[in-house]
């Protein structure tokens, strides 16, 4: 299939909706250097935000704001890594010399271009899981969290694709159709499939916070719902784009294999069958969450602490209570003059 280009210094047209209009916003934000992104602003952009609501949202699975801060610090250098990897990966002929050699500089200048979001997540799934290892946490429950920040995030990363006129999909003639130049002379109108994955997202946020995280019955059941509802997204989105990353030159059926679309239908199968083990057979109810526990664990403390407030003498309290009114009067009150000097000294200061 043909891997169409758009001039990234051309305006975006949408000559279907509202008689028809263009914008031309250019990719550079800040030219320094490479120059500074309007992809990587709204990726930063993504990951703070799927950031906070993640901290906010951590008490309700278990965990803390400092455990999801400090897996962040963790993960953020090797998603970036990992999501690179897997895109040269998959379009290896790209980094290659004349010759057949690897050309590992182009291979490292990620500013260039080139990254893939099934590269962040199964990285960002293996950072999890050595953390959650390290700080013994219970590693379904961060990530039945990590997924509400991750939905956040790529509704919001996607727009990046828009700013660079990438990610785009195959012609069309529908409505909310976007027109882009692939030369000076030469102009396509195609499916804004960024746009597509965002709006999924969204609503796949909005279902996972307000209903499926509400009503869980085992850790790991928001990961699940991820998986099914962003693999069934995926794949019906990857069959309409023009840049997919090809798994190598397989084929099924005499038609080349889309890595993505592939990964999303075996993630969609394996979350249905997951899903289905715990909620059918094993019929979870949801008495064994973290969240759960972590309350229980907290009110058997409260309740040992009064337990042994009920069990001291009321005079034992009384005394201690007595003693530490004293120690705060006598720290408070200036010590005294005792010898003859010291008293003499003090009547003359008031004198004056």
């Amino acid at each position: 299939m043909t891997n169409l280009k758009a001039l990234s210094d051309m305006p975006i047209g949408f000559p279907g909706l509202f008689g028809g209009f263009e914008i031309d916003p250019d990719p550079v934000a800040i030219h320094i250097g490479h120059g500074v992104y309007w992809y990587g602003i709204i990726l930063a952009l993504g990951l703070l935000a799927g950031l906070y609501l993640c901290m906010k949202q951590s008490k309700r699975f278990g965990l803390t704001e400092d455990n999801v801060l400090d897996m962040i610090l963790w993960a953020t250098p090797c998603c970036i890594i990992g999501s690179r990897i897997y895109y040269v990966v998959f379009y290896l002929d790209l980094y290659r010399n004349a010759d057949g050699s690897l050309d590992w500089g182009r291979m490292l200048a990620i500013w260039d271009g080139g990254i893939a979001m099934y590269g962040t997540v199964i990285v960002g799934i293996l950072v999890a899981f050595i953390y959650c290892r390290v700080k013994k946490l219970r590693f379904t429950a961060m990530l039945d969290l990590c997924v509400m920040g991750l939905f956040l995030g790529q509704c919001i990363g996607r727009w990046g694709n828009f700013m660079n006129r990438e990610a785009f999909g195959m012609q069309t003639t529908l409505p909310w159709r976007m027109q882009l130049w692939v030369s000076q002379y030469q102009t396509i109108e195609v499916h804004p499939t960024f746009f597509y994955e965002s709006l999924w997202n969204l609503v796949g946020l909005l279902l996972v916070v307000f209903i499926v995280s509400r009503a869980r019955r085992f850790d790991g059941e928001n990961t699940c719902f991820y998986f099914l509802w962003y693999g069934l997204g995926r794949s019906w989105i990857e069959g309409l784009r023009t840049d997919s990353l090809y798994l190598f030159d397989w084929t099924f059926f005499g038609q080349p294999i889309r890595v993505s679309q592939a990964l999303s239908i075996v993630l969609v199968i394996g979350a249905a069958a997951v899903l289905f083990y715990n909620i059918k057979i094993r019929k979870r109810d949801g008495s064994d969450l973290l969240v759960r526990q972590v309350a229980e664990r907290a009110a058997q403390a409260a309740d040992a602490e009064v337990a042994v407030l009920k069990e001291t003498p009321e005079a034992e309290i009384s005394a201690a209570a007595d003693a530490v009114m004293t120690e705060a009067s006598v720290q408070e009150t200036p010590e005294a003059p005792h010898t003859q000097d010291e008293l003499e000294e003090s009547k003359s200061l008031d004198e004056h």
